[in-house]
């Protein structure tokens, strides 16, 4: 049995591995990706592009960038005998290069007139031999845990496992907070389960300055009145005191405190709660002289800003209730709430709660950290685990709610929508759900308790600590003929992925996928005078 096992969370938003010995079971190494190889901020921007590039493509990309993780962990993988992933589906069928329309389309007939069966995504055992490329030995044994239905999969079973929230008698609910937002509710021991589309924001994405949970972002903001002070992640992933600052105006107050590089999603969470509390935003307006909140001399959240996160704490608050009208509850009846994910380590609860994050009546807040990583590890060591994963599906296919057919999603993500992005009046949603027949959303009563069960979202790092892959995709290059190298493409991308050397017709433009807004995007085509670009060419090389 070789040595050596490697645990992987597939993310949205990117790739989390360990190393761990399977001797002692103890972490080696820890690697991360500051983005996801794959152009776009989520799910349906990765199926989009690989439905129009192809599955094949999208999987060469995606063991692209697990390889150059794997050759971060700094452990022979020659020695490596178990590889154990756990992510969505969508990460996890692309990675094996298998059907992924059934994530595209809804509805069985659309289906059907494609040709296209029913996908149960089971639990699979292979050997790395059948993944292309991966650079472990060819008799490694691959490790894919199942799927619940296509838009809620193993990162969702491992919330509910990791958190222990069916072995408790209580009526609670688990929230990962990422770009697909997972969640379930748990009353009288069943659980009811669904999946929103809360959109990049929560972890950092699609923010003017945003970046992911990495070190130097700013995850949180502390009142220290009359301004503020900087919370952001330091190498290890720990938060440590930065600059004080004044929302209203560009610098900071006081010299010496290390510099952020960019906001996460839980520090534009913090942000727009306590501009909120301060006065300075009434959804989606920003009242400064400039209409914007500072972070220091550079750095600052937007009103455009503010909407994007708004859309996302509105796609949860309106998944919480969702489920909740269909556990036969109401809102108020939540007393416990787990939250996990990068965003669910780093987020102060209570501000969370008081956005709308977290039910308003719950009473603890249990924060877990990365629990389909800390899954993945229990796929690598602890026998059983896998079968485990898989009987709990079966049993939560029963029990789950699609909300993109539920009347009470959409008609309270409207409102959400209405007062984050319209400014609708707080009070004039509360009236609204009176007038729908469904419970009054009240104000928090009293402070949680709040439970903090590990440091970081990574758990423990490793002897070997923490290394960072800041272009999991490696940049690729293409010569078009009939280019002349004006630099309109690169002018028009909003993302900064392209990038040109040599003059005239030696024009060589260079392409980072993992900065590319998609193929849903196309402005740097649109953008060629010559009508000779095309972006499919650079993925393709």
């Amino acid at each position: 049995m070789a040595g050596l096992a490697i645990a992987m969370d597939l993310g949205t938003s990117g790739f989390r591995a360990q190393a761990i010995d399977r001797s002692t079971g103890s972490v080696i190494s820890t690697a991360i990706t500051t983005r996801h190889p794959l152009p776009g901020a989520n799910v349906m921007d990765h199926v989009h592009f690989a439905l129009d590039l192809g599955v094949e493509t999208a999987q060469r990309l995606i063991i692209r960038a697990a390889n150059r993780v794997l050759a971060s962990l700094g452990v022979p993988l020659e020695e490596v005998g178990r590889l154990a992933l756990c992510g969505n589906p969508t990460q996890l069928a692309l990675l094996q290069g298998t059907e992924i329309r059934d994530l595209a389309f809804a509805g069985r007939r659309k289906l059907r007139a494609l040709g296209v069966l029913d996908q149960v995504r089971e639990a699979r055992v292979l050997e790395a031999r059948a993944l292309p490329d991966l650079d472990l030995p060819v008799g490694c044994e691959v490790l894919i845990p199942p799927a619940v239905r296509h838009e809620v999969g193993a990162d969702a079973l491992a919330m509910i496992i990791q958190s222990g929230i069916l072995e408790r008698d209580e009526t609670a609910i688990s929230t990962d907070f990422g770009t697909n937002a997972e969640m379930a509710i748990v009353h009288r021991r069943q659980a009811t389960t669904g999946s929103s589309a809360a959109g990049a924001a929560l972890e950092g994405q699609h923010l003017t300055f945003g970046m992911l949970a990495v070190p130097g972002a700013i995850s949180d903001l502390e009142p220290e009145p009359p301004h503020h002070r900087i919370v952001q992640l330091d190498d290890r992933m720990l938060p440590i005191a930065g600059s004080r600052i004044d929302l209203e105006r560009p610098g900071p107050i006081e010299a010496g405190a290390p510099r952020p590089a960019g906001i996460t999603g839980t520090g534009a969470l913090a942000i727009l709660e306590q501009a909120i509390d301060s006065g300075l935003v009434e959804p989606p307006r920003i009242s400064t002289a400039d209409a914007r909140l500072h972070l220091g001399e550079e750095i600052y959240l937007s009103e455009e800003d503010v909407v994007e996160a708004g859309k996302a704490i509105g796609a949860v608050r309106a998944g919480h209730i969702t489920l909740c009208h269909e556990a036969g509850i109401a809102l108020d009846q939540v007393r416990t709430a787990y939250i996990s994910g990068a965003s669910g380590t780093y987020v102060d609860a209570r501000k969370a709660q008081r956005l709308g994050l977290i039910p308003p009546q719950v009473r603890t807040v249990y924060q877990l950290g990365n629990t389909s990583l800390a899954m993945a590890r229990d796929l690598a060591l602890v026998p059983g685990t896998l079968e485990r994963m898989s009987a709990l599906a079966r049993q939560l296919r029963q029990r789950h709610c699609l909300f993109g057919a539920s009347p009470v999603f959409k008609r309270v993500f409207l409102l959400e929508l209405a007062y984050w992005v319209e400014g609708m009046p707080l009070s004039q949603y509360r009236e609204f759900l009176a007038r729908y027949g469904l419970p009054a959303l009240r104000p928090p009563s009293a402070l949680p308790q709040v439970v903090r069960t590990v440091e970081r979202d990574l758990g423990e790092l490793g002897r070997l600590g923490l290394k960072t892959v800041s272009d999991p995709a490696r940049s690729v290059q293409w010569r078009f003929p009939g280019c002349t190298g004006c630099s309109l493409c690169l002018a028009d991308c909003p993302e900064g992925a392209l990038s040109l050397s040599g003059r005239g017709a030696q024009a060589l433009i260079s392409l980072d996928p993992s900065r590319c807004d998609g193929v849903g995007c196309r402005r740097c085509e649109r953008a060629c005078p010559e009508k000779v670009f095309r972006l499919d060419e650079l993925f393709r090389g």
